[in-house]
């Protein structure tokens, strides 16, 4: 497991914010592009990092994330032409499945076999830019945290070839007791499996 000393993540933490808002107040005597396209680069560095330095994952030793290719369709448009919102939802939970998968776990089999299933518990995310019709996108999924009921992810969906990412957010998942639909914990085999990430009590 990968474990971090709190009072140096807080210090980063502390350094690092500081450090954009004295950036901000310098760019805020400023007009035109300049400014409007070096903020939201820092905006997503930072949030970043906030996700990394939560969850004791340091800058340099995360799980190398797994990846998922999906297709825009005509069905995941809204009027507008481009990718409705809860549709990266859809994209995200799809990616867990397949990277459950890999992992060697079928859903199904697991409710049949152990009566465990998994349900989202929280998810927060940011609309970064849109996705349109036809293109190829490259939806990621990287834990960053495993407790003993519940998984934390970090989770991304970009352009494939560009890297533009459309959407990104963390999702947290919970182990419950099929019959009962009660939190549980996740079975030992399948701990064995997941990635050595910071374990949460």
């Amino acid at each position: 497991m990968i474990w971090r000393s709190r009072t140096r993540t807080r210090a980063g933490f502390g350094a690092l914010k500081k450090a954009r808002t004295a950036f901000f107040n310098i760019l805020s005597g400023f007009a035109g592009p300049f400014r409007g396209l070096i903020l939201p680069a820092m905006d997503r560095f930072y949030i970043m990092v906030r996700i990394r330095q939560r969850h004791g994952v340091g800058m340099g030793e995360s799980v190398k994330p797994f990846l998922w290719e999906v297709r825009v369709y005509y069905e995941d448009t809204d009027a507008g032409g481009v990718v409705y919102y809860a549709n990266y939802l859809r994209f995200m939970e799809r990616a867990r499945t397949e990277w459950l998968r890999q992992l060697g776990f079928e859903q199904d089999e697991l409710i049949e076999q152990t009566a465990v299933l998994f349900a989202v518990r929280s998810a927060r995310l940011e609309f970064l830019r849109p996705a349109h019709f036809n293109q190829l996108l490259q939806v990621s999924v990287q834990p960053v945290r495993v407790g003993r009921a519940s998984i934390t992810f970090h989770q991304q969906v970009r352009v494939a070839g560009t890297g533009t990412v459309c959407c990104e957010g963390e999702v947290r998942i919970a182990s419950l007791d099929a019959r009962t639909l009660r939190p549980r914990p996740i079975p030992e085999f399948m701990h064995a499996r997941l990635p050595a990430v910071h374990e949460e009590n």
